[in-house]
């Protein structure tokens, strides 16, 4: 059995300790957060640090479920320590946090919607993608941008939080530099310093373009889907609340605990040096998504319209 040390017991976390009690091999020996937000099992330790876990329980994997202003930090005491880390994402919101170290290779980011069903294959063969089309409508009221939640340096914004995983995916099939960006945000019900809704359309040389539509106001059922556009012609859809139909059927998507699961079974492999499972996401290929969405803010038209009551 593999030790897994959790670092966070929020909402996030909550999700991973119930995934992490289901899956096989794994034996959760200690959880890490000053102050949990969830009830734990009377059996697992509870620790104020993450430093005070490692130290006390030698974990071989650390699953990283805290803020993305701690995650960093806890995935790389994790690694030097000898463990492998697997991240929340974003993990951080600073791409330059992410100039390389040396135990970064142990570090993974928990995008477990990319494990969706015929994502591997597609990430291995590859094809000429020419547009890809992020689409995100979900609905977030004001009382969940709260604690950490609160200012962009803590939390970033849509893309950071909501939109990640199907830029991050787009950005993964889709090579080349940022050669310019359009973007429109938009602030309407005054949600601290988070963003209603967010457009962008950013064109990479070779002349392939990312189009996003990503809001937190949306009144209908959530989605968070891909579209891609191939050179050849076809269209590609990867389908479902948070791409977890990938390209199959969305009556048939897997549950987020299995996703979990293949992550989980994904990053153990890579840490017994077998070969290394496609939908892996690294720290360093972290990057530049997070430059892409640095980029989209910085060069964003900024509209503030009035707040209203009905919002």
């Amino acid at each position: 059995m593999k030790r897994v040390l959790l670092v966070g017991a929020g909402e996030v976390g909550a999700k991973h300790l119930t995934a992490l009690g289901g899956a096989p091999g794994l034996v959760v020996v200690g959880v890490a957060d000053p102050d949990p937000h969830i009830e734990l099992p009377s059996d697992i330790p509870l620790f104020a640090s993450w430093r005070a876990a490692l130290g006390a329980v030698t974990p071989d994997l650390v699953v990283v479920a805290s803020p993305p202003g701690t995650a960093l930090a806890a995935a790389r005491d994790a690694a030097q320590a000898g463990a492998i880390g697997l991240v929340e994402k974003p993990g951080t919101t600073d791409p330059a946090a992410l100039m390389p170290r040396p135990d970064d290779g142990r570090i993974f980011v928990a995008f477990q919607p990319h494990f969706a069903p015929g994502l591997d294959v597609l990430l291995v063969e590859r094809p000429v993608v020419v547009k890809a089309e992020v689409l995100l409508a979900v609905r977030r009221d004001p009382g969940y941008f709260r604690g950490w939640r609160r200012t962009y340096a803590a939390a970033g914004g849509v893309l950071h939080q909501q939109a990640i995983h199907g830029l991050a995916l787009a950005l993964r099939l889709l090579p080349g530099d940022i050669e310019a960006v359009e973007a429109e945000v938009v602030h309407r019900r005054g949600l601290v310093e988070t963003e209603d809704h967010v457009t962008a359309t950013i064109t990479l040389s070779g002349g392939a373009t990312v189009h996003v539509n990503a809001r937190v106001d949306h009144p209908g059922p959530p989605v968070h889907e891909l579209v891609l556009h191939l050179a050849d012609g076809r269209r590609l859809e990867v389908r479902g609340r948070n791409l977890e139909a990938g390209l199959g059927e969305p009556a048939a998507a897997p549950t987020h605990e299995k996703l979990r699961h293949a992550m989980y079974a994904a990053v153990l492999d890579a840490a017994d040096r077998r070969p290394t499972h496609p939908c892996l996401f690294s720290l360093t290929a972290l990057r530049r998504p997070l430059e892409v969405i640095d980029r989209v803010y910085r060069d964003a038209h900024v509209v503030r319209a009035a707040h209203t009551a009905a919002a």
